[in-house]
């Protein structure tokens, strides 16, 4: 049989494919004389005396984990200019779910179309009805390096690897202790980072086993838009100005006019169709509404800035404990398993719930009654205001007086989410060699991911209602000799607690009526993950070029997921709309077969040619029956020169939250309405599909015949995304062709590695939704009036101001007409002693060519080639420098000149193009490092430049709500620096 010993996979053979090989050419050296075991390449099942590949991968090492300092490897990862960053802490603070959830998208294709393994397989979802491997609940210390695969792999392993694979290798054969503790924090005083780990390994019964543990605890601080002086403010974008050094006009302060003193509405309707609004300063004197200042009135801003709330990096907390051993059976056979467990605790904090009293009343429009019939008597409420009162006049025909108000529930606090949640996975399995040339693996595991989620500063709708409506206690019911006190109207809701409202003037609900009207939320997921799997690989026969390498296996995979709300959010009783509990499944059975044929070998420029195909055949409950293929050549002109090429067929079947999610709310920012400056008497198509709308065609004429829209109309459109259970399976084709040159017989260049690889991923019938601004300008601008379901306005219901302003925008998922992207990957790599001591060079560099996305099929192709998020150009640089006990390291990171979304620009017509320009930004990482004895004290800062983030106000496509910039893309938080030791024995 082979000789057993760890495997030296990818990493010992890497000159031919990552940037990682270099890191030491004296391994080669040592391992000449030893017989090499089978390895497994990312991206095959083969196991092959080699490491080379047709398909191009990129390796970062666990040394690369060290030097970086990050508390979870979405943030290594994420610096390379491979991938861009899925949900972070920077930019989920306003998801309903998953705030705080660390998840990576390999191409920018969406983090659903990228596959995560652990050794090989997969991995439990951490994000309700994906896919999404949360990052979090990895250990870095644990791993032993990070195999990249661009282009698709389902044939291998199936769904979801439509632009690649990210396979997380975890340490093995383990001996020793590892401790590491590290501490930091930003320059601003927040952000603080706690890091303290264990990693211990020991063989066992004379090397017949190995057993690893692994346990991490990690504390990452909250960061708040208050402390970070460009983003302390509402801002807002009011247009593009015609200066070209500037991007846009910005009205600062923009303060919403939801304000925790109250904004009321009463009187006779004016000439323009609306109602006089007042508020009250602190002596309680009713002064009229200035949202940012003075207005003619001479008022002073009496709006709520709603950043002083908001965090722009969520506090996370973690627990990790990995374990994993295997023990030999006997000669050839071997058993395994690996078990993670991962408490993470998040806290989002956004600001008080904006309440509108038609989130209390909708029958009546929002309509609030300021007097009541009582026994045939007349009585007023005696919390409302004299003036408001002597004022407010009957608007619904009842015969009694009634206003509609906004407030702040300033009273309740912000909005906090926390949410905990618990990942498990355990795997076992078998693996060994049938014969000297055939071996064998199988193996099962199970998981799961549960949150328990609870939130604050919503309002119990119906408590509330009855809280407003109180009269005096002239017949003294509640016993306590007081005939003047206001107490709740009916007399069941005083037998449940009912205590009066008093919402004129900021500060004015008593503890007990908070506590009356408080509606405390509760979210719970739980996310179940099962596989089975089997596979053979060995050698079938002899070709003139060598033995042809086959590999077969099946496998088995159930998923379930559900999400259930409390029952007030499930009936739409707490001030927002109703969310159903949800919950589906679906499973799978595949097989697949994988040949890897010599073809040439030792001829004039073939040293050797290899040939690989694959094919992979399931059967989906959910889409029924799909088929992933690949074919690659890997061709050695020499030893100095490679080629290698691979086209690949992958599938992705639809999750269960793009099957079956329940509507769920979200609050997108960058959404412009086309309807706004439409005219009554216009004749555009846009004039004509805005107007036929009741409330449009209100809003005009109260507007002098323009649709007009104010402060609060813009800030105040939301949407529901849904899932859609008639979904069809994606297809995805990539090809990728690239070149390999390492030039070791050339004594300046021996440790030099270069690799340059055209990629092209085109996918179609894509899963997703269209997008909202691709839905209005279908509805307004003569496209598909289908989508014109999916857009709620508000309309002339008495009390508003806001006629025929955008509600909702709601959107579904729906097969597309596609996406896709092109461009070229450049990797070089220098290992080499420089003076004293050696220098490591890695230089990742990738062009974009053309990225777009069809939203339907036959829809105009919408590219995104250059804007933000998809920069032309982007490269990362790691320089490192080890003499004696000291190293030094630095890591570039570059995000080309950008501009902003062409959808969103085409409201300014006028613009040019500077003014959409997003100027290019670099990032400095350093990290210093000095070993004494088994202890290895290590500093460093990132973004020790103090690079700051781009400004993308609010309103302009690709702002992260709460941040004024593109949070997904760029660095938030400043500069910060860490310290750590690390001990070893």
């Amino acid at each position: 049989m082979l000789f057993k010993k760890p495997k030296i996979s990818v990493v010992g053979a890497a000159v031919y494919l990552s940037l990682g090989a270099l890191a030491a050419p004296a391994f080669a050296q040592q391992a000449a004389g030893q017989q090499l075991e089978r390895v497994e390449v990312t991206g095959s099942r083969i196991l092959s005396m080699n490491a080379e590949s047709a398909a191009p991968i990129q390796v970062m090492t666990s040394a690369d984990i060290a030097a970086s300092g990050v508390a979870n490897v979405q943030e290594l990862l994420a610096k390379s200019p491979l991938f861009v960053p899925g949900n972070s802490r920077t930019n989920s603070n306003f998801q309903t779910s998953g705030a705080g959830v660390s998840t990576i998208d390999l191409r920018g294709l969406g983090a659903a179309r990228t596959l995560v393994l652990v050794n090989g397989r997969r991995y439990i979802s951490g994000v309700p009805g994906s896919s999404e491997v949360d990052l979090n609940t990895i250990p870095t210390d644990f791993i032993e390096r990070i195999e990249t695969l661009t282009g698709g792999a389902s044939s291998t392993y199936g769904s979801d690897a439509v632009s690649g694979v990210v396979n997380i290798v975890l340490k093995k054969a383990f001996e020793g202790l590892v401790l590491n503790a590290q501490a930091g924090r930003s320059t601003k005083g927040d952000n603080d980072k706690k890091i303290v780990s264990a990693t211990l390994g020991s063989n066992l019964a004379n090397g017949k086993g190995n057993l690893m543990a692994h346990i991490a605890f990690t504390k990452e601080g909250a960061v708040y838009a208050r402390d970070r002086g460009w983003d302390t403010d509402d801002i807002s974008t009011a247009q593009l100005t015609g200066d070209a050094a500037d991007i846009f006009s910005v009205t600062k302060p923009f303060y919403s006019s939801f304000a925790p003193q109250g904004r009321f509405f009463y009187g006779p309707k004016r000439a323009n169709g609306t109602y006089a609004s007042y508020t009250y300063d602190a002596a309680g004197k009713e002064i009229p509404f200035s949202t940012n200042g003075p207005d003619g009135d001479g008022v002073g801003a009496t709006g709520f800035n709603r950043q002083y709330y908001r965090a722009i990096a969520v506090p996370t907390d973690r627990f990790l404990l990995a374990t994993k051993g295997d023990y030999a059976l006997n000669d050839q056979h071997t058993v395994f398993f690996e078990g993670t467990y991962a408490s993470t605790k998040t806290k989002s904090d956004i600001e008080p719930f904006p309440l509108d009293s038609i989130n209390i009343n909708k029958a009546s429009g929002g309509l609030i009654p300021a007097e009541f019939m009582v026994g045939g008597v007349k009585m007023r409420n005696p919390l409302v205001p004299d003036y408001l009162y002597s004022r407010a006049v009957d608007r619904d025909g009842d015969g009694l007086k009634d206003y509609n108000f906004t407030r702040r529930m300033s009273d309740f606090g912000g909005r906090t989410s926390t949410a905990e949640r618990d990942t498990f996975r355990v795997l076992t399995g078998v693996k060994g060699d049938l014969t000297k040339s055939w071996s064998y693996e199988a193996f099962a595991s199970y998981g799961f991911t549960k949150e328990g989620q609870t939130g604050t500063g919503q309002v119990n709708v119906l408590n509330f209602r009855n809280a407003l409506e109180a009269v005096a206690d002239v017949n003294d019911v509640n016993g306590n000799g007081n005939r003047t006190e206001a107490i709740c109207l009916d007399a069941n809701a005083r037998a449940q607690g009912c205590v009066p409202a008093n919402i004129f003037g900021k500060g004015t609900l008593s503890a007990d009526a908070v506590k009356y009207i408080n509606a405390p939320s509760s979210l719970n997921t739980k996310i179940t993950q099962k596989v089975v799997g089997a596979s053979v690989s060995g050698e079938a026969f002899e070709l003139p070029a060598g033995p042809v390498g086959i590999a077969a296996g099946a496998e088995w995979r159930e998923e379930t997921s559900s999400t259930s709300y409390d029952a007030l959010t499930q009936a739409g009783l707490n001030a927002g709309n109703a969310l159903p509990n949800t919950q589906g499944s679906f499973n799978v059975k595949e097989a697949f077969v994988e040949a890897k044929l010599p073809l040439l070998k030792n001829l004039p420029f073939v040293r050797n040619l290899d040939a690989s195909a694959a094919v992979r055949v399931g059967k989906y409950s959910s889409v029924g029956n799909v088929t992933s293929w690949t074919g690659g050549l890997d061709w050695a002109v020499n030893t100095m020169v490679r080629v290698r090429a691979n086209t690949a067929v992958s599938t992705r079947a639809p999750n269960v939250g793009e099957l079956y999610s329940a509507p769920a709310q979200t609050f997108p920012s960058g959404i412009s309405d086309p309807c706004e400056g439409a005219k009554a008497t216009g004749t555009t198509v846009t004039d004509i599909a805005c107007r036929a709308d009741a409330g449009v065609a209100a809003n005009m004429a109260a507007n002098g015949g323009v649709f007009t829209l104010n402060q609060a109309d813009k800030q105040g459109m939301s949407g529901y995304d849904s899932g859609n259970p008639n979904l069809k399976a994606e297809k995805g084709t990539s090809t990728t062709l690239g070149i390999v040159i390492t030039p070791k017989s050339v004594p300046l260049l021996k440790n030099f590695a270069f690799t340059a690889d055209y990629f092209d991923i085109k996918v179609t019938e894509a899963i997703g939704s269209p997008g909202r601004t691709f839905t209005l300008n279908q509805c307004y601008a003569g496209g598909d009036q289908s989508f014109c379901k999916f857009i709620v306005r508000r309309q002339n219901t008495a009390g508003s101001n806001s006629a025929g302003s955008l509600e909702y925008v709601n959107q579904t998922q729906e097969n597309s007409g596609g996406l896709g992207t092109r461009g070229v990957d450049v990797t070089a790599a220098y290992n080499e002693l420089v003076g004293p001591g050696r220098l490591n060079a890695k230089l990742a560099y990738t062009y974009l060519i053309k990225s777009y996305y069809v939203p339907r099929p036959g829809a105009d192709t919408d590219y995104s080639t250059g804007e933000v998020g998809s920069a032309r150009n982007k490269w990362t640089l790691n320089l490192g420098y080890d003499f004696g006990n000291i190293g030094l390291k630095a890591t570039t990171t570059f995000i080309g000149q950008s501009k902003l979304d062409d959808q969103y620009m085409t409201d300014f017509p006028d613009a040019t193009a500077k003014q959409s320009q997003v100027a290019s930004k670099t990032y400095l990482d350093l990290q210093g490092s000095y070993t004494m004895g088994k202890a290895q004290f290590y500093l460093g800062i990132d973004n020790a430049l103090n690079t700051k983030a781009p400004m993308i106000p609010s309103g302009v496509s690709g702002n992260t709500t709460g941040t004024q910039t593109n949070a997904t893309i760029y660095d938030v938080l400043g500069p910060r620096y860490y310290v750590g030791i690390r001990y070893s024995m």
